[in-house]
């Protein structure tokens, strides 16, 4: 359905004075930094996969704010969890804990370190507000490991960590880093999937590797077969630690809570770094972590104001059970097989990419730029974006259905068919 053919009345939620796209644009253009550039569209309502516009167009969330939304708007699970905390305690400092923030760190060291057929002692959880602060947490793990005879920390070329100076060090794109210069130095880049390059660079100086089973922001490309067991066994024989970044592709996102569960099911990191899903919209990040990497960050040597609130803690204690029991873990798994296969069956399409609900569908090159396919879609009802010129990253709630997935399918060739000659 197109999206002009797909509109109702949303009023009641454009806030404070109402508005149109235009309108609401200008004012932003006028009051927000110029970091994301100018805004393609207003949204004022989500409700499941569905959200609307300032102009009260209708759209099928595609990308779920970049795997966040995991239960899509307006969750009732979410909802509820989220007013009973905050009606009844909103927010204490760290010099305090509370039940909701004890019980999601239990949640967590199980999910991330399920104890079948492993012996795994003294997890710990480190909650932060965002994927970001998460990885910079990590990062300062692995130099209190390392100290100073441990000063070199290992990356993959394309990766993404984040954009604050510590995590932004682990991000390879020049075009994010160079304009912050000089960066927390010892990081260097390796080749993807290379483990003679790997070996290479081991050696008793380094801290940590820090490796995405899935390279969301490279357009979505999960690392090649036996790559992560490689890391695994060098770093071990190193003496350094092994850090997994679960930002984009944990918390069910792939089929399981894990894609290292999934990708190397035999691998066990020794930190690993979660967020966007995690809350469902609300804003948490976390750092597990194991062994002596757990109990490296003591007192005084890092912190949060926001980080454990009992709110956002509640929010991801609501996805967490809701995951469960609705299946989730099942229904992404075989949804998104099948929707994969689907995809690869689209004139223009050279290939599909990821797991799950991740998925990354390659364009043939006269069907680039990707984000051109990206607006087009919009204008068809769907949100998507391009995190590469020639990807269409697809991350939807893991609660969309097959009607929806299949209407999105069909809506990518027709686009790319009116693009043929252009």
């Amino acid at each position: 359905m197109s999206a002009s053919a797909a509109t109702t009345p949303a009023a009641h939620a454009l806030g404070e004075g109402g508005g149109s796209n235009q309108a609401w644009s200008a004012r932003y253009a006028q009051a927000v930094m110029n970091t994301f550039g100018v805004p393609e569209r207003v949204l004022v309502r989500g409700q499941g996969t569905s959200v609307w516009d300032a102009d009260g167009t209708r759209y099928t969330d595609m990308l779920a704010g970049i795997a966040v939304n995991c239960l899509g708007h307006a969750h009732p699970a979410v909802l509820q969890a989220v007013s009973d905390q905050l009606s009844t305690l909103g927010h204490v400092s760290n010099f305090f804990t509370t039940p909701a923030q004890v019980r999601l760190a239990e949640e967590l060291c199980s999910l991330v370190f399920p104890q079948e057929g492993q012996e795994v002692h003294d997890v710990r959880v480190f909650l932060s507000n965002s994927g970001t602060e998460a990885n910079e947490a990590a990062l300062k793990i692995a130099r209190r490991y390392g100290g100073p005879a441990r000063s070199r920390v290992l990356a993959l070329e394309d990766a993404f960590h984040g954009r604050t100076m510590g995590a932004l060090a682990l991000t390879h794109k020049a075009a994010y880093r160079e304009p912050f210069e000089p960066l927390p130095g010892g990081v260097e880049f390796l080749p993807v999937g290379d483990v003679a390059a790997l070996q290479q660079a081991m050696g008793p100086d380094v801290a940590a590797v820090f490796v995405e089973p899935v390279q969301g922001e490279a357009g979505v490309r999960e690392l090649p077969s036996g790559y992560l067991e490689a890391v695994r066994s060098l770093t071990t024989q190193a003496g350094a630690l092994l850090v997994l970044d679960e930002v984009q592709s944990g918390m069910g996102r792939t089929g399981a809570w894990m894609a290292h569960h999934l990708v190397a099911p035999g691998v066990v990191p020794d930190v690993v770094t979660l967020a966007k899903g995690l809350g469902g919209g609300i804003p948490v990040g976390a750092v597990v972590a194991r062994g002596e990497a757990a109990s490296l960050l003591g007192p005084g040597q890092h912190g949060t104001t926001f980080g454990g609130n009992p709110v956002a803690c509640a929010a991801a204690l609501a996805v967490i059970a809701t995951i469960r029991e609705e299946r989730l873990l099942e229904h992404v798994s075989a949804l998104g097989a099948q929707w994969a296969a689907q995809l690869a069956t689209v004139p223009g399409v050279s290939e599909v990419r990821g797991r799950g609900l991740l998925l990354g569908v390659g364009l043939v090159d006269d069907c680039a730029p990707a984000s051109e396919v990206a607006e087009a879609l919009a204008r068809e009802g769907f949100i998507v974006n391009a995190p590469r010129p020639d990807t269409i990253r697809l991350a939807p709630p893991l609660i969309v259905s097959q009607e929806e997935t299949n209407a999105l399918t069909t809506a990518l060739a027709r686009v790319l068919a009116s693009r043929e000659g252009d």
